[in-house]
């Protein structure tokens, strides 16, 4: 099978696209044959070997998955012809996956294999953010930094559609009108959003994947008892915080950590996609997908990512997509 696999930590013009042997499907792992895999700004790291986790060339990137079990252990969720969606540490951009029957969601009819593709991480982090971290209610008012960016578009669709009202903190105009699209009720600019968010009257919640420079802003537009959640760090920048912000305004900065915390939880990820089923079948939950590549063109997706070019989500197809 056609596998990409990076084969220097020198960045996405590093890596290659292969024929490697198929995966053997383990115990407990469902074998799928892919339509389509997730492009995220960790695989670009991982292409670089600036993220946590390391393996060592030459190893297949990726770590979400659509497309059409080929096998399945008994007793699982899911059976040969279904319609999944997955996500694996490793070894998604490839044309067959293994993966552990835990981690594969059925894929409702209502959405294509290419949006599929796009929900287990972003999806997901989103879900444990707003719901498990975030504790938001509906009425509740939420900034969403980066909120053109797949984290930040599925953040800004599922807050609208848990009834939040959204404020959407973006670079250019452009990226103003994805995150209009995505549900935003706000749009304002990063340079100085800290006084266009006051004028609003403040927000209960922060999402930030961004960190860096914005990180102390956020936290001075929160009202009291708000929370801000730190996502992660596309900025590049990890910041500091000093804690008399935090005790003089009665606010609180709280870590989301989606892998650590479910991965060792069995049954805690299925409990996570039944909450977003519905949701995926009234279409509020829609990824927003910026370009689609072959699998061949993975360099190029990478690419599109690490140079910051991308609105939403970028997707490889190993097949035509209906």
């Amino acid at each position: 099978m056609r596998a990409v696999q990076v084969v220097r930590l020198e960045g996405p013009a590093a890596v290659e696209v292969r024929e490697v042997p198929e995966p053997e499907r383990g115990a407990d792992q469902v074998l799928v044959d892919v339509r389509a895999a997730g492009v995220n700004f960790p695989d670009v790291l991982q292409s670089k070997g600036l993220y946590q986790y390391k393996p060592d060339p030459p190893f297949t990137l990726g770590s979400e998955i659509a497309g059409v079990v080929r096998e399945a252990p008994e007793g699982a969720a899911v059976s040969a012809g279904d319609r999944v969606c997955a996500f694996t540490t490793i070894g998604a951009f490839a044309e067959v996956v293994a993966v552990h029957a835990d981690h594969v969601f059925p894929l409702p009819d209502e959405v294509s294999f290419a949006a599929g593709a796009c929900l287990p991480m972003n999806y997901l982090t989103a879900q444990f953010a707003l719901r498990r971290r975030g504790r938001l209610e509906a009425g509740q008012r939420v900034l969403v930094q980066g909120a053109a960016g797949g984290v930040g578009t599925a953040c800004v669709q599922l807050a609208a559609a848990l009834g939040a009202e959204v404020v959407a903190v973006v670079s250019t105009p452009e990226k103003a009108e994805v995150a209009r699209a995505a549900g935003a009720t706000h749009t304002v600019l990063a340079d100085g959003f800290r006084d266009a968010v006051k004028e609003l009257g403040g927000v209960d919640l922060v999402v930030d994947p961004v960190g860096g420079d914005r990180f102390t802003d956020s936290l001075r537009c929160l009202r009291p008892e708000g929370r801000l959640l730190v996502v992660g760090f596309t900025a590049g920048d990890i910041p500091t915080v000093k804690v008399n912000r935090l005790l003089l305004n009665n606010v609180d900065v709280v870590g989301v950590g989606w892998g650590a915390f479910a991965l060792g939880r069995p049954g805690y990820v299925a409990e996570q996609w039944a909450d977003l089923e519905p949701h995926l079948r009234s279409g509020a939950l829609d990824p927003l997908i910026s370009a689609t590549f072959p699998l061949e063109k993975a360099d190029a997706a990478l690419a599109t990512i690490d140079e910051r070019r991308v609105t939403g989500k970028v997707v490889l197809e190993t097949a035509p997509t209906p």
